[in-house]
């Protein structure tokens, strides 16, 4: 096996610093073999003027150095990342890579954006994001995919999870969300606090989970009234027995009693969002109370008149609430510049102060003037020199300056998605058949973080490790077959061209002399088969650090 051969070759210097690399923490180790080409873009006169107006923000923030604007090779592979899910192919590389177009970076996000690979990363991305790796679902899946494809603004996938209906079996899945998390587990009570807690994190940028008994010890915006007024909406559900996700919802005719802990005082609320008003609770004359009565006999409740989720799911969602619209902002700003203009992600207060309110500001703004429309916000913030930055800092008089001024790019970790989607293109391409489902399934149980936790750092693991280094589908595509990477390597004779292709394929850029150096010295052992020292190299290089993380 390919790790015990490892163990016999010592030439395999490389695979080892590589690993060695990988398993460090924090972006304080990062390596990157490359020297990035200090090329810096000229003014784009027809850059959008919301990119221009977020680097004129940063630029006023930043310590007044800041680094070069990345080559083409990492801005290419850092794009296919964020808008494709996956690094570039050899033939992408070069076709990029030898264009002379002036606007070829803005022709590039323009064809990911419009590819159908957009939607299926969006998919993946925010399904980590909601679900947090709680499990899997094919109608969730199928309302991602779909609210994605036909480009869903913001609120309106909001209003459909929070007030999921049926009608539509495209949308229906929308209420995994809830069902996911209401589900009882053995002998535990149904998590109504915990779903309360995730809506306020997820849709609102606030954890209120200390909030449920007592208003915050230290945050001082996050009252106990806020947890309740969300928890009464959906203690009022349960989840209805369907072959598909879906909740029913009860009579809602008062008020929810609470007390705080500390000072045992009892109060009252109806439904309400955090720093909105009160949601009023209508009162109808008995018989009246229901547009679908309830059956008895069929055991079917029926359909209130008062909806507190939709009441809820509007509130939420208004075009007014602060709130909703700075947690999508700060949250599209993470995902493709690495880090939360407010971090972490759930904690928006007085005390935990965005790193640049301005541009918060102007995302908030962009948001609302935008009917939540994300992928035009998206297409924006890639093409402005904030997110076109090197992420390598080689000012040695100065020390590299902390990660929320975006003076360097910020390296990002790879989703366990973007690690298989990437670990295929680069070994690949592959029969369809060898790829399977299961494989990908394995994928993200190794690399994953566990369940019900944020993935938004670089967390390496000994189960990521192992699993590269072991499992018998991961190792299968280190061994020639028609095309594939370590078959084109094996047709190549000329050791340095070898070497292109290799680190091209990898990590989408040409190799440095001394790495050229070191494979033209181990192509030249003569003590282990060549498809086998390839194999090595290949493995080497897609477990070391820089192959997973986005930098």
């Amino acid at each position: 096996m390919l790790a015990l051969s490892r163990r016999r070759a010592g030439f395999v210097r490389l695979a080892l610093v590589a690993l060695s690399a990988w398993s460090c923490c924090g972006s304080s180790c990062i390596s990157f073999g490359a020297a990035p080409v200090a090329a810096t873009m000229k003014t784009d006169a027809s850059k959008p003027a919301l990119s221009q107006a977020i680097d004129r923000l940063i630029s006023a923030g930043g310590p007044g150095l800041q680094a070069a604007q990345a080559d083409d090779a990492e801005f290419l592979r850092r794009v296919y990342l964020d808008l494709a899910g996956r690094t570039p192919t050899v033939v992408e590389a070069r076709t990029f890579l030898t264009d002379k177009a002036g606007d070829k970076r803005t022709a590039l996000v323009d064809r990911l954006l419009a590819s159908p690979e957009f939607p299926t990363r969006m998919t993946e991305a925010f399904n980590a994001m909601l679900m947090e790796r709680r499990g899997e679902h094919d109608e969730w899946r199928k309302f991602l995919t779909t609210s994605f494809q036909k480009n869903a603004p913001w609120d309106a996938i909001v209003r459909e999870i929070i007030d999921p209906r049926d009608n539509d079996e495209n949308l229906r899945g929308a209420a995994f969300f809830a069902v996911n998390r209401l589900s009882k587990v053995g002998q535990q009570e149904t998590d109504y606090p915990g779903l309360t807690r995730d809506v306020g994190r997820l849709f609102l940028g606030m954890d209120l989970q200390c909030a449920q008994c007592h208003n915050h010890l230290f945050v001082e915006s996050y009252k106990q009234v806020d947890f309740q007024g969300l928890y009464t909406v959906f203690l009022n559900t349960s989840i209805r027995d369907e072959k598909f996700p879906a909740l029913n919802e009860n009579l809602m005719a008062k008020k929810i009693d609470f007390m705080s802990v500390f000072d045992k005082q009892p109060l009252q609320t109806g439904p309400r969002v955090p720093g909105l008003k009160e949601i009023s609770i209508p009162t109808f004359k008995a018989g009246e109370e229901y547009l679908v009565a309830p059956d008895k006999k069929k055991k079917v409740l029926g359909i209130p008149k008062f909806s507190p989720l939709e009441e809820l799911a509007k509130a939420v969602t208004s075009p007014e609430n602060r709130s909703f619209r700075e947690n999508i902002a700060n949250r599209l700003w993470w995902l493709v510049m690495g880090r939360g203009i407010v971090d972490p992600l759930d904690l928006f207060h007085a005390e935990n102060k965005p790193s640049h309110p301005e541009v918060l500001a102007l995302l908030s703004t962009e948001m609302q003037t935008r009917k939540f429309e994300m992928r035009s916000i998206l297409r924006d913030l890639v093409l402005s020199d904030t997110y076109a930055r090197g992420s390598r800092w080689t000012a040695t008089e100065i020390k590299r300056p902390a990660p929320e001024t975006y003076v360097t790019a910020v390296a990002k970790p790879l989703s366990a998605e973007q690690m298989y989607n990437s670990y295929l293109t680069a070994t690949g391409p592959h029969d369809p058949k060898t790829a399977t489902p299961d494989l990908r399934k394995r994928f993200i149980t190794a690399f994953a973080n566990p369940p019900k936790e944020p993935e938004v750092e670089f967390a390496p693991s000994v189960k990521g490790a192992l699993f590269l280094s072991n499992d018998s589908n991961v190792l299968e595509l280190l061994v020639p077959k028609s095309g594939n990477l370590v078959d084109r390597l094996g047709k190549i004779s000329e050791p340095d061209a070898l070497a292109d292709e290799l680190y091209l394929a990898v990590f989408t850029r040409t190799p440095t002399a001394d790495e050229r150096a070191e494979v033209r010295r181990l192509l030249g052992m003569k003590k282990i088969e060549k498809t086998k020292l390839l194999g090595h190299l290949v493995w080497a290089l897609t477990s070391s650090t820089e192959f997973c993380l986005n930098h």
